[in-house]
């Protein structure tokens, strides 16, 4: 009954974590902070340690006789400034990671993101052995995740038993936090006006949630693991989830580079909400990404690829009802018509 502590317990994917180590029978301690909400945790029989991933002390005092560690908490926030970015998603890993090399764990399973492998050239998915091209876009949150990957791999040759899995685009239900699954409460909401050309790997929390624990169990030390499933243009995605959910897709594609000079020309008009340009440029790219070596190596198995569609939606409309727009909704009659003149005027 191994002695293991996570972080990030709290979150979508922490608490879906949580459960199944539970339920392997580890002893489990999860850090959390005063403002964290409880809720995911209710009923769990767990050890609550009041730490925040960038208080070194408190950090220190949850390693104490700590055998295995889970390094989940993090930030997916594509808006937040690029320090608190790094804050938390940079600083934060290498306060964890040092203090579990200074408290000889046996195993750390260190949460990353495909964001660090990069986005693929079009045409083409990445897999582990991507060369990671991405700074040029000058995304906060991809490069965060980039240069904490650094940092572990740094601690990795200092002696700690590393294992990195990457996940993609998490989806499924449980998000309280609305991290993730935004992208589909926005699109029920009919909150999604115009799209650009993009690519984005889905995958559902819990099959990410096993892929964790294979890592642990059967992971080798200094190896990562791409825990994606299906690549989505979104095109495909929205024609999936207007499918499913009964809405109508938006109907507005727009060139990149007309979406970014609306964007920030948003930027400076109070009370429009738009995405940001930083959102958008992310949007655009090749997020394809290929799982051999997880599955090859962990044993890793994914599950249908629209079931965590059909599960988000399902958990939204169970949530929000009202709220969300009605099956059979259509877009606005403005939208279409725009819609049809661009595809026409081949743009």
């Amino acid at each position: 009954m191994p002695r293991t502590l996570l972080t990030g317990a709290t979150g979508f994917l922490g608490s879906q974590l949580a459960r199944l180590l539970l339920d392997r029978g580890d002893q489990l301690s999860v850090t959390v902070r005063p403002s964290s909400r409880l809720d995911q945790l209710h009923g769990l029989d767990l050890r609550r340690l009041q730490a925040d991933i960038l208080d070194r002390r408190a950090i220190r005092r949850a390693m104490r006789g700590i055998e295995r560690v889970f390094h989940v908490a993090g930030t997916t926030n594509l808006t937040m400034p690029r320090a608190q970015v790094f804050a938390l998603n940079v600083e934060g890993t290498r306060i964890v990671l040092e203090e579990a090399l200074r408290a000889g764990v046996e195993r750390v399973v260190y949460t990353s993101s495909v964001a660090a492998v990069g986005p693929a050239a079009r045409g083409a998915a990445a897999d582990e052995a991507h060369v990671w091209d991405a700074g040029r876009y000058a995304i906060p949150y991809v490069d965060s995740k980039h240069e904490a990957e650094i940092v572990a791999l740094r601690l990795l040759s200092r002696g700690l038993p590393l294992v990195i899995v990457n996940p993609a685009h998490v989806l499924g239900p449980g998000d309280t936090g609305r991290s993730s699954t935004e992208l589909v409460r926005r699109f029920l909401r009919r909150q999604i006006p115009a799209y650009v050309d993009g690519t984005l790997n889905v995958v559902a929390v819990q099959d990410v949630a096993r892929g964790h624990l294979l890592a642990d169990e059967v992971g080798q030390v200094g190896e990562r693991y791409i825990l994606g499933n299906r690549n989505f243009t979104l095109d495909r995605l929205f024609a999936d989830l207007g499918r499913l959910s009964g809405v109508e897709p938006p109907a507005v594609k727009l060139p990149l580079q007309v979406a970014l000079a609306l964007a920030t020309a948003a930027t400076r008009i109070p009370g429009v909400e738009m995405p940001t340009p930083t959102e958008i440029r992310a949007a655009s790219l090749n997020w394809a990404f290929v799982n051999r070596k997880a599955k090859r190596e962990l044993g890793w198995k994914t599950s249908p690829h629209e079931d965590c569609l059909e599960e988000t939606i399902a958990w939204y409309r169970e949530r929000e009802g009202a709220r969300l727009a009605a099956p059979g909704s259509r877009q606005r009659a403005a939208l279409r018509v725009l819609g049809t003149a661009l595809r026409r005027g081949g743009l």
